[in-house]
């Protein structure tokens, strides 16, 4: 099949993967839709408005390593709307507030004593000089840490995160994901040793509607509100089944969490192929968003490294993006990772607040209720893949069991985590990948 027959690309799910892949095909003349169940694209940068400005439903932010995502925005021509800014991280443990941002206040950690500050800044030394993450690979990040700092430091600082992080998952997670993380932070830093993190002026999501606009420009569709329930072969080609009736294509790529994607290629696929997308666990996240009409802090984000409080960590965005940005107002977000099957993930925006305050009014005894101007909450069923040792054995493969068929989401983001950059990386690297594959058939 060559490009003179304008190869037709059925894409699945409009989030960064989806987008990416739909922009690098219709750059080359593949005739592509995105078919999108949500009524906006962006998948979890989805927005809502707060004070007439769009607000990250979830946090986020990119790490100025983060070559991917900006390497797109110039592309796009979007570089003016991307701010750099030093951050400040904090820890919360044993009912105090530590700033935990440079060299410095590493070595004035009272938690941990001289020795175990030390081993803990050359942990992340050492981390940095892992080259092989292969080596890694038969290791969980419980077991990595305490080689690399001692069983203190993992008590303090790792194993509160793990688990804020991964819950009932968490010593089962690789070393590899942590190592990851590790090399991120610290390849994201200024000279005097300090965070420096970016963030895109409108919220990611505006960042998402500038790529859908560009594949709309260059000829693509994007179907929004159109879930797909089935993919299936129908000879050389494939059906996407939707309740707006069947899209027929040459080649699909499905970009979901991968267990819907088994439920999309069931009536098919074999045992086995069925087996390996469903066999990656996914934790899921609720994330209660704050609009304060003060400061709660001066810290950006917030560790909770007390195994009593629910939430892994309190991001106080407007720490990083100004609170003028939103109408004067101040913006927090607490997130709690947790699965699914757990009652409070299926908790009312109010009840999750009633929850949550007494938590929070621990933490800043100062704090009182009249503070909050509103309140939301936001889920996200898939939110993050379980990376567990050997994950790299477990990943499904691009191309799947019948040509044609692709699988491309974060699960397979690997050694890397999820996230918008790689996520970017990801559906470029498929989009040129079929680019090749349809020329040299």
């Amino acid at each position: 099949m060559s490009l003179s027959h304008t190869t037709q690309v059925t894409i699945v799910g409009a989030g960064f993967t989806g987008l990416t892949a739909a922009y690098e095909l219709v750059k080359k003349g593949f005739d592509v839709t995105i078919l999108e169940a949500e009524s906006e694209v962006g998948g979890l940068a989805a927005a809502f408005e707060v004070g007439g400005q769009n607000l990250d439903r979830f946090y986020h932010h990119w790490f100025t390593n983060d070559l991917e995502v900006m390497g797109l925005i110039k592309e796009l021509g979007l570089d003016e709307r991307v701010e750099v800014n030093p951050t400040n991280t904090g820890v919360y443990y044993a009912n105090n507030f530590f700033k935990l941002s440079t060299p410095w206040d590493l070595l004035n950690f009272k938690p941990l004593s001289l020795v175990d500050r030390i081993r803990l800044g050359l942990l992340a030394l050492r981390a940095r000089q892992v080259k092989d993450w292969k080596a890694l690979e038969n290791k969980t990040a419980q077991d990595w840490l305490r080689e690399l700092g001692g069983e203190n430091v993992y008590r303090v600082v790792w194993q509160p995160l793990l688990k804020g992080k991964f819950g009932p998952y968490a010593e089962q997670v690789s070393a590899v994901w942590f190592w990851n993380k590790l090399k991120l932070r610290g390849g994201s830093r200024g000279k005097g040793g300090e965070e420096r993190l970016a963030y895109f002026k409108g919220g990611f999501v505006a960042l998402a509607e500038a790529l859908a606009n560009r594949v709309r420009e260059l000829g693509g569709r994007i179907e929004l509100n159109t879930p797909v329930s089935k993919i299936e072969p129908l000879g050389e080609r494939w059906i996407a089944t939707t309740p707006s009736g069947e899209v027929t294509s040459d080649r699909v790529i499905a970009t979901p969490a991968l267990p819907l994607v088994a439920d999309m290629v069931r009536g098919w696929a074999s045992a086995d192929y069925i087996d390996s997308l469903e066999r990656i666990q996914y934790i899921g996240n609720v994330c209660l968003v704050l609009e304060l009409d003060r400061p709660l802090s001066k810290t950006y984000w917030l560790n909770v490294n007390d195994p009593s409080f629910p939430f892994v960590g309190v991001i106080e965005h407007t720490n990083f993006e100004r609170a003028e940005t939103y109408g004067g107002k101040h913006i927090v977000y607490l997130s709690k990772y947790l699965p699914h099957t757990e009652p409070l993930y299926a908790m009312g925006a109010d009840d999750f607040l009633d929850f949550a305050l007494p938590f929070l009014k621990t933490m800043f005894p100062a704090m009182e209720r009249k503070w909050i101007q509103a309140h939301h909450l936001w889920r996200a069923r898939w939110s993050q893949p379980v990376v567990e040792k050997n994950y790299s054995s477990l990943i499904p493969g691009e191309d799947g069991p019948k040509s044609g068929f692709h699988v491309c989401s974060m699960a397979q983001i690997y050694p890397e985590d999820r996230g918008t950059n790689y996520a970017i990386r990801a559906g470029k690297s498929i989009g040129e990948r079929l680019t090749l594959a349809v020329k040299d058939a």
